[in-house]
């Protein structure tokens, strides 16, 4: 493991971040490495998403487009009888 230093860092921004550790029961190395780990696995997930912004095979949906997509799948399936009827 490698250590991080940060030099300069006023008191009060340390101060709120040992109250907020100090309220999630962590040590403020620990809610510390917490943020970091956190921003890292957020820098990787928005890397993967780059990687595939420009790509145009597939679909693309907007928020709440899948969910009335189903809806319009089952009622199709309804429609036709569903998936148990063999008629």
């Amino acid at each position: 493991m490698v250590a991080l230093q940060i030099r300069d860092v006023p008191e009060d921004v340390r101060d709120a971040l040992a109250v907020q550790a100090k309220a999630r029961g962590q040590s403020l190395q620990a809610y510390l490495l917490e943020l970091v780990e956190l921003q890292a696995r957020r820098l990787r997930n928005t890397a993967v998403l780059d990687r595939f912004a420009g790509r145009s095979d597939g679909s693309r949906s907007m928020p709440g487009d899948t969910s009335a997509e189903l809806a319009a799948q089952r009622g199709q399936r309804g429609q036709r009888g569903g998936l148990g009827d063999t008629a």
